[in-house]
């Protein structure tokens, strides 16, 4: 009987409560409309059944992983491949967009990958699905060279392979002449050439380490995924001059453990806004990096976790405890002074070359007041609401120069030093952790006078003299409420401990601050030092080192520890 108007609609069943019969029941739904709910196997299900009785139909499946792009390839296959019951050989892995897909052509297989379905968890415990869909042959397969070809680009790929460096040249590998003579085209950005090229590495060249693929306008990197698993002995990798767009690219061959990479050329390395932040993003693919784009690298800080007792704290003595008590104290007192005076370019010395600073303030979207803190709004590094790896590299300013610069930029304010509540809650000999909750209020702007509730953390090195430097500075910053409104400024602010005096202009007073800081010299030898050389602050810098090296300066002209 003809049904015309018919909405068919499928009931998903597990394998294990497929009936054997199929049996339609028709249901009426509002509209009146015939609706067949379908009791039987699915037709995929039959498929692949009928395909496992007869494997000589070659037919292929795609399999889906919703969201895989946020997974490392290595552990994803890795964990399908350890709970799948039948083994299966995955082909063509690559991402779209937000999926990871791969092809596979054993049916039974297929059935066995659908029972893994929501049974792998990933670090968050958020559970893995996995589809399964008829698909056509894989291009990788559909155009797989010929014998002949292979041949030839096995002969040429042996031409431009260094025995004696274990290195495979393969730039301009699509204009190498031998191509050309038997009308060939070798295109590296096509997955069925890179399969083949990963194929011959695999076979005659297994202690590959350096392999160069500059200049072949390679936009992607999926073809070359499976190098982790055909060539994990290379260590030298030139990816140089081609058209590579982002880092998500790399992600698919960080399960390299390269010494030496080569990026330049590619419109990906005109993403970062400094060298710093470039070198970091790539090294959190490629930790074990030495050398990028023939530069070598400062090694990474990091900790030995065999000496535990480079970070365990210091026992405080109530001695020990009043020095440092004293050394953050004056430390605020110097650091907000400068920061007050409106030349904030004067905390350069008070960084470290590498110091990293974050801004992050409330977010409350159920709030329909509008918040006075636009202006720090666009650098809000809350990590809870960013999930652009760039953006959280761009939002956090590294570099000493580039954290100044930025706390330049920011309103002019004044620090209420009486409202300060100084908490310090790690000490060891290379590292000192405090933070410091207080009120300030913006002096100039469009919100001149709005009066704000900070929180400021610093992790700090000790440097000579009792002198420190900042490693690291995060900001939280909020609207005061209207009690803590009230009771800020409320108590004239107590004269600094290091009163420069009178006679000096506003600058003056400032240099000999600043001169203080990175000296390590007290106040007035430090002012003694810019008066003696007519306030030309890099002269009396020069002429301090000298002294300094030659060790003519007295030690009572230091900051003393009591």
């Amino acid at each position: 009987m003809e049904m015309r108007g018919v909405q068919k609609y499928q009931v998903r069943h597990t394998p294990y409560t497929i009936q054997q019969n199929k049996r339609a029941v028709k249901l009426r739904n509002k509209c009146c409309s015939d609706i067949t709910v379908w009791r039987g196997r699915k037709p995929l299900e039959r498929e692949m059944e009928k395909n496992t009785q007869d494997e000589t139909t070659g037919r292929w499946f795609k399999i889906t992983i919703p969201y895989g792009r946020k997974y490392d390839k290595t552990w994803l296959m890795d964990s399908i491949q350890s709970h799948c019951s039948v083994p299966f050989t995955p082909v063509d892995f690559h991402y779209v967009k937000n999926k990871a897909q791969f092809f596979v052509q054993d049916a039974s297989a297929v059935s066995a990958l659908k029972d893994v379905s929501y049974k792998i968890c990933d670090e968050e415990n958020r559970k893995i699905a996995i589809f399964a869909n008829t698909s056509a042959v894989p291009y990788s397969v559909q155009d797989k060279l010929e014998p002949e070809e292979m041949e030839q680009l096995k002969l040429t790929m042996s031409k431009r392979y260094d025995v004696s460096q274990k290195a495979l040249d393969l730039q301009s590998l699509r204009y190498d002449p031998g191509f050309a003579y038997l009308d060939i085209d070798i295109i590296l950005n096509r997955r069925n050439c890179m399969a083949a090229t990963l194929q011959i590495i695999e076979k005659n060249f297994p202690e590959l380490l350096s392999l160069n693929l500059s200049n072949n306008r390679l936009y992607q990197l999926d073809g070359l995924s499976d190098i982790t698993q055909m060539a994990p002995t290379v260590k030298i990798l030139n990816l140089s001059k081609n058209e590579l767009k982002s880092t998500w690219e790399l992600g698919k061959i960080k399960g390299l453990k390269l010494k030496e990479l080569w990026l330049e050329g590619n419109p990906l390395c005109g993403t970062f806004r400094n060298q710093f932040t470039y070198i970091s993003v790539i090294r959190k693919c490629f930790p074990k990096l030495s050398r990028l784009d023939g530069q070598d690298l400062v090694p990474p800080i990091t900790v030995d976790i065999d000496r535990p007792h480079l970070i365990k704290p210091v026992k405080e003595s109530c001695e020990v405890f009043d020095v440092l008590k004293t050394q953050v104290q004056h430390f605020l007192q110097q650091y907000y002074l400068i920061y007050d005076s409106g030349d904030r370019q004067s905390l350069l010395g008070a960084y470290h070359d590498e110091a990293c600073f974050s801004l992050t303030i409330p977010f409350t979207p159920d709030d329909p007041a509008p918040s006075s803190l636009f202006e720090y709004f666009k650098d809000n590094r809350n990590m809870k609401n960013l999930k652009d790896p760039n953006l959280r590299f761009q939002l956090l300013k590294c570099t000493n120069h580039d954290v100044v610069s930025y706390l330049s930029i920011l309103p002019r304010t004044q620090h209420d030093l009486n409202s300060f509540v100084v908490d310090m809650w790690f000490q060891s000999e290379r590292m000192l952790c405090f933070s410091v909750n207080g009120m300030f209020k913006e002096v100039e702007g469009r919100s001149q006078g709005s009066v704000r509730a900070f929180t400021r953390t610093f992790i700090a090195t000790p440097g000579s003299n009792s002198s420190m430097f900042i490693v690291n500075d995060e900001l939280f910053v909020r609207d005061a409420t209207s009690s803590e409104t009230q009771k800020a400024f409320s108590a004239p602010v107590p004269s600094p401990s290091c009163n420069i005096g009178p006679i000096f202009s506003q600058e003056q007073q400032e240099m000999v601050q600043v001169f203080s800081i990175q000296s390590g010299m007290k106040p007035q030898w430090s002012q003694k030092c810019l008066q003696d050389n007519e306030w030309n602050y890099t002269r009396a810098a020069q002429v301090f080192t000298t002294l300094k090296a030659e060790g003519k300066i007295p030690e009572e002209a230091f900051k003393q520890i009591p």
